[in-house]
């Protein structure tokens, strides 16, 4: 029956355990929840000490807080240390148990400028200290019958209504913050009295206390079976994790111990094993774990003297961190308590049972800080700062020689982990520290900095073989010369690659899938990610680099270099696509000038004060080149459209056919292609909004040029007016006969049937060539219609070039900014770039002028002219036909060519007229012959030729160039007027100034024939001698030079 009491009050108490935990376990997460709420980045760090398997933490936690009970308990004499008497009451009957006073929650304990160990940290005081009771008589109790609980009860007694309860104890104060339920630690008190029955000072290193708690608690001390089986497994995965797991000695795992204690594990798994005294079950078990714990390091000395159950690798550290982290004020997690004194006090007499020193307790003490700190959001700096110093002591003792291994292992895992998140803040700082809200801000990057530095000076000094050395540490390019500079070199170049990627995925609308736009242009793309860099520079300037200056001389021109440089790197990519030069291309281009002018100046600036003026990190700056590259491109954009425009030019010289697109656009169509190909080249070539183009002008303009230039020649290709000059005939002498024979062929001239010409072909005499009376149709020919085109061709491509030319020249000269506003200007610069092409235009002009001249008369015209004109007879076949027929073909060529074109023809076609007329009269042939009576109808015909085009011209043709031209033909046909016997004596006078000879009795040489007649040319007067039907030329002509006569 007492049993069953016993029992039922066992499960009520284990009930309202559970029920306290819970309750603790909400205000926990309450409490936890306030505290994160300000952080902005709360996250965790992953255990550098690994886990023990079977154990979760809140287990381990409870483990520790079983550690911490028993070594402190056990040091004490008489009853133990760890009481729960208030301070300055009565020890009621305790008197050699120190009272461990509280602080100042009690308001009589220490504050906090006492506390050293905050006072060495540099902690500060908690934000409001209010007074912390006892929440209830089980919260201020121990177990039944302790001195505790009855002054508990005495605080609380009826007849002291108003007393205030008392304030907590250090050890109620660790109990809470281990959370440890009131049960759990009845149950731990039960176990500490019944094993320290009768065995007062015993070591509390001595105490396998997982073991004692299996052979004191029974299953009648917890709430249910389930309960017991439970906290039964803990206790033995406990004992597993210490003597097999993880021993603090080397062990065989397949000795005798080993296999009977894990044999016991397996059935415990399935169920609760018998712990009692006749249980042999709880015998083996017992031998195994005092065979496992006593024994001795090989070479130390007889197994016995030593117990070791939870001192191995990572079992003690763990739950010596597990007790370390009762420090932090569970209401918040961000302060220190300050009875950190007392309860460090406390903690270290666990050392002897977990194997810590104080090397050690340095290293788990320095985590602790650093755990928090980054749990707690990174919110309070103070957390950083005591791990940086507690890094300052254990720098210190990494540095001395004969470690423990132990101490190794702890040392190097702490420090990779403190190191590694320490460096994966900072490889991405801008993206960690950036945002502005607390915990991300300058001040926390500021703390990793610190932390990353110290872990990686103590790896380098004192942990080798974990990649980190004084000679690894130099960055490329880097050049700073210090440790610490050179890393956060490292740091600032990695995160700066890091932030323009980003920047760089945002353009790009890799970062939010909503924002992609598949047809965006890459060009914007890139000036905008030029805007974001320079926005990203100067948020490093002004947020960053004032911090990164304490360890780095100028950590704003390393991020500018390494901005650049990435840049440099999307842009070289762009433009190894571009294949021609655009306006988008020229907008990248210019805001990549832009970006790097800033960075350029940024850079200069932050190096200014450096030693060496910042030399190192200047030499890496690869420039962009940005106007190298315009030209380069410019220069591929002006081949390419050159390419165009020859295109454009060798087909005019396959296809061309010389017939105009209509009456309104009389020139050939080919010149409106190439014009309109120039024409569009030059506009975009000022439509590009670059500076660097005045240099490439030049080189537009000769490359035009040139195509031109090959143009005209291909205008002008159309054969020479010497073609179309019939050949002279052989000089001879008329004929002498008799006048009757004279009349009669002048009679019989109207009944010819044919006459020949110099060139072969056959003619009409004058009355049948012109069967049509008074009005003649033009004999224009085709061919010369196509060399009219020609000339208009001529003149439009003039036209233009002449306007291309101005256009150039107006904006090289920068005084317009786009061709419409051309138009408008009337000072206009000098037009100088196509000066060849204009020269070369002009003079084909004359010449295919020439030509379509000489092909009108000498070809078209050559039956009413030079085939017509004086022969047989000089009264019957009068000029007066050939003029019909030149007026009609005057009116034609008027009727065709553009007016710019029509002088330089008329004129021309007066010159061949005039050449005509002058070989009529001095290489006629044997059909034509003249006497001194014939001067008068000749010169009368002249006359009306020249008049023909002072009237029949229109004004195209002025009179005094008409004199002009006629003055050589006039000097001839005045030499027609003149007798034989004074044109014998002209000759010899002209032949011997032509020849030299001084006496007349030297035999004259024949002249030779130059084409250039006039009325001082030998040759010229001879061939009027050949011409004149009069017997003293006929017989000066035989006798000088043998002539025959004519057949």
């Amino acid at each position: 029956m007492g049993r069953l009491q016993d029992h039922q009050r066992s499960r009520s108490a284990s009930s309202f355990a559970r029920s306290s935990e819970t309750t603790a376990t909400e205000i926990d997460a309450r409490s936890l929840g306030s505290t994160f709420a300000t952080a902005a980045a709360a996250e965790t760090v992953e255990c550098p000490f690994g886990g023990v398997d079977g154990l979760s933490r809140a287990e381990l936690r409870e483990a520790a807080y079983e550690v911490f009970f028993i070594s402190c308990r056990a040091v004490g004499g008489r009853g133990g240390g760890l009481n729960y008497y208030p301070a300055g009451g009565d020890n009621g009957g305790d008197g050699g148990s120190p009272t461990i006073r509280a602080g100042p929650r009690g308001g009589t304990g220490m504050n906090v400028v006492s506390s050293r160990v905050k006072r060495a940290l540099g902690l500060k005081a908690r934000r409001a200290s209010q007074p912390t009771t006892v929440r209830s008589s089980m919260n201020a109790s121990s177990a039944p019958g302790s001195p505790g609980r009855m002054r508990a009860m005495r605080d609380q007694a009826p007849g002291s209504p108003g007393k205030p309860r008392r304030p907590m104890t250090s050890a109620e104060i660790m109990r809470q913050q281990m959370r440890v339920t009131d049960q759990s630690d009845a149950r731990l008190r039960k176990t500490l009295m019944r094993t320290l029955v009768g065995e007062v000072g015993k070591k509390a290193d001595t105490i396998i206390l997982p073991l004692e708690l299996l052979r004191q608690l029974k299953l009648n001390d917890f709430a249910d079976s389930g309960e017991h089986h439970q906290w039964q497994r803990r206790q033995l995965k406990l004992l597993e994790a210490g003597l097999i797991l993880h021993p603090s000695l080397p062990l065989d795992r397949l000795n005798a111990p080993v296999l009977r204690f894990r044999e016991i594990i397996q059935a415990a798994d399935v169920r609760a094993i018998d712990t009692g005294k006749a249980s042999d079950t709880m015998r083996a078990l017992c031998d195994a774990v005092l065979a496992l714990s006593w024994r001795s390091a090989p070479g130390t000395g007889p197994p016995g003297e030593a117990c070791h159950w939870a001192d191995g690798y990572p079992l003690n550290v763990i739950l010596y961190v597990s007790l370390l982290q009762a420090i932090f004020d569970r209401k918040d997690e961000t302060v220190v308590l300050d009875e950190v004194d007392e309860l460090l006090e406390l903690m270290k007499r666990t050392w002897t049972t977990l194997g810590i020193d104080k090397m050690l307790h340095n290293v788990c003490f320095a985590w602790v800080f650093f755990q928090q700190y980054v749990a707690t959001g990174q919110i309070e700096p103070d957390l950083a700062g005591a791990a940086l110093t507690l890094l300052t002591d254990v720098a210190t003792d990494a540095r001395q020689e004969n470690r423990d291994p132990v101490y190794a292992r702890g040392l190097s895992s702490v420090l990779r982990a403190i190191h590694d998140w320490s460096e994966k803040q900072l490889l991405d700082y801008h993206e960690r520290f950036g945002k502005g809200m607390a915990g991300t801000g300058i001040g926390a990057m500021e703390n990793a900095l610190s932390l990353a530095l110290s872990t990686s000076k103590i790896i380098a000094e004192s942990v080798p073989g974990m990649g980190i050395t004084f000679a690894d540490s130099k960055h490329e390019g880097g050049g700073i010369g210090s440790f610490a500079g050179n890393r956060v070199d490292y740091y600032v170049r990695c995160s700066m690659r890091s932030a323009f990627t980003k920047v760089l995925e945002n353009e790009l609308g890799q970062g939010n899938s909503m924002i992609i736009q598949h047809d965006e242009d890459p060009s914007e793309i890139l000036a905008r990610l030029a805007k974001g860099t320079e926005q990203l520079a100067l948020s490093e300037r002004d947020n960053f680099s004032p911090v990164l200056k304490r360890w780095h001389q100028f950590p704003g021109a390393a991020a500018v270099v390494t901005l650049h440089s990435c840049y440099g790197v999307v842009l070289k990519q762009h433009l190894a696509k571009a294949t021609c030069l655009t306006n988008e291309l020229v907008h990248v281009l210019h805001a990549a000038g832009r970006l790097e002018k800033t960075l350029v100046q940024m850079m200069v600036e932050d190096v200014a004060d450096s030693d060496d003026g910042g030399k190192s990190v200047v030499s890496e700056v690869v420039p962009y080149d940005v106007e190298s590259l315009v030209l380069r491109f410019l220069k591929t954009w002006i081949e390419e459209r050159l390419r165009i425009a020859k295109e454009c030019l060798l087909r005019a010289k396959d296809t061309e056919s010389w017939i105009p697109k209509s009456k309104g656009e009389p020139y050939a169509r080919s010149a409106v292609e190439l014009m309109k190909v120039a024409k569009a080249t030059i506009d975009e070539f000022f439509g590009i909004p670059v500076t660097a183009r005045d240099g490439m002008i030049h080189d537009l303009a000769d490359g035009l040029g040139a195509i031109f230039q090959e143009y005209v020649s291909f205008l002008v290709s159309c054969g020479t007016k010497q073609s179309y000059l019939p050949s002279l005939p052989p000089l001879t002498r008329c004929n002498q006969d008799s006048r009757i024979i004279r009349l009669w062929r002048r009679a019989a001239s109207p009944c010819r049937a044919t006459v020949t010409s110099p060139r072969g072909g056959v003619y009409h005499g004058q009355s049948m060539s012109f069967s049509g009376g008074n009005n003649p149709r033009p004999s224009t020919s085709r061919g010369t219609q196509r060399l009219y085109i020609r000339l208009n061709t001529l003149h439009y491509l003039l036209s233009h070039i002449h306007a291309l030319d101005k256009s150039l020249s107006f904006f090289s000269h920068g005084r317009c900014s786009s061709p419409t506003s051309l138009a408008g200007n009337h000072h206009l610069a000098q037009s100088t770039h196509f000066d060849h092409s204009r020269a070369a235009a002009q003079s084909a002009i004359i010449r295919v002028a020439e030509v379509a001249a000489y092909r009108l008369i000498f070809l078209d015209s050559h039956h009413s002219f030079y085939g017509g004109l004086y022969v047989g007879s000089v009264a019957d076949a009068r000029i007066r036909p050939a003029l019909r027929t030149l007026k009609q073909n005057l009116s034609f060529l008027v009727s065709i060519l553009v007016d710019r074109a029509q002088p330089v023809a008329v004129r021309e076609v007066m010159k061949a007229s005039f050449q005509a007329f002058l070989m009529v009269l001095l290489a006629g042939g044997s059909e034509r012959s003249f006497t001194t009576e014939d001067h008068a109808i000749v010169e009368e015909d002249f006359r009306c030729l020249k008049r023909a085009f002072c009237t029949r011209g229109e004004g195209l043709v002025a009179e005094e160039v008409v004199e002009a031209e006629a003055w050589a033909a006039e000097g001839v046909v005045a030499l027609m007027g003149q007798t034989a016997e004074q044109l014998v004596e002209e000759f010899g006078i002209a032949a011997c100034e032509t020849t030299g000879a001084v006496s007349p009795r030297q035999p004259l040489p024949m002249p030779p024939t130059t084409r250039w007649w006039s009325r001082t040319d030998s040759n010229t007067i001879l061939r009027v001698l050949c011409h004149r039907d009069d017997e003293v030329a006929s017989h000066f002509l035989k006798r000088t030079f043998q002539l025959p006569k004519r057949r």
